[in-house]
């Protein structure tokens, strides 16, 4: 079983990127699960939303405490609370952040993709300037990162479920894919 976190805060779609990536992998044929857990909920407070896949039926029922990847959609989330708690080895660790992977030198025991999802979804008129909505933008990244997931299944998850602006979803995701990094740099082919 592969077991996926997602951290953000309230308004940036961790939910929906939740949704939309067990859409995709639903689509490839595996059993999924999708769901949240809140805090406070209000626009700006930390989410988090999980997201289980497996070969098999999952009749597990719980948070997700030992994942294997993580996603992080707000950057701020790194110094507020442990996002890597809990992290398998070998798992990744998805920022979305303008900074290299690199200088995120207290993440060095894990593997490490930045993508300006912000910067991205802005671009492509999602959300706004001051609160872009990144999830379509993450989850391109993520396809291609971890390679666990096709990127056309994600691209046909966003035009089903996504009911405002899905080309520019669709768009802000294929550009994620591009622009993803890893440790060693940007990935050049696809």
């Amino acid at each position: 079983m592969i077991e996926i976190r997602i951290h953000g805060r309230g308004g940036q779609g961790a939910v929906i990127a939740s949704k939309l990536l067990a859409s995709a992998f639903f689509k490839e044929g595996k059993y999924v699960q999708s769901f949240p857990t809140f805090g406070v909920e209000r626009r700006g407070a930390p989410v988090a939303a999980f997201v289980r896949v497996d070969e098999e039926p999952i009749l597990v029922r719980s948070q997700i405490y030992e994942p294997d990847h993580i996603i992080v959609l707000d950057p701020t989330l790194i110094e507020a609370i442990d996002v890597t708690k809990g992290l398998r080895d070998g798992g990744w660790i998805l920022i979305n952040t303008a900074k290299g992977p690199g200088e995120f030198q207290d993440l060095q025991n894990f593997r490490v993709a930045t993508v300006d999802a912000s910067g991205i979804a802005v671009r492509h008129r999602l959300g706004s300037k001051t609160h872009p909505i990144v999830n379509t933008a993450i989850l391109g990244a993520f396809a291609r990162a971890t390679q666990l997931v096709q990127l056309d299944s994600i691209l046909e998850a966003i035009q089903e479920e996504v009911p405002i602006a899905p080309e520019n979803n669709v768009k802000a995701a294929k550009e994620a894919f591009e622009k993803v990094l890893l440790e060693e740099g940007a990935i050049t082919n696809p």
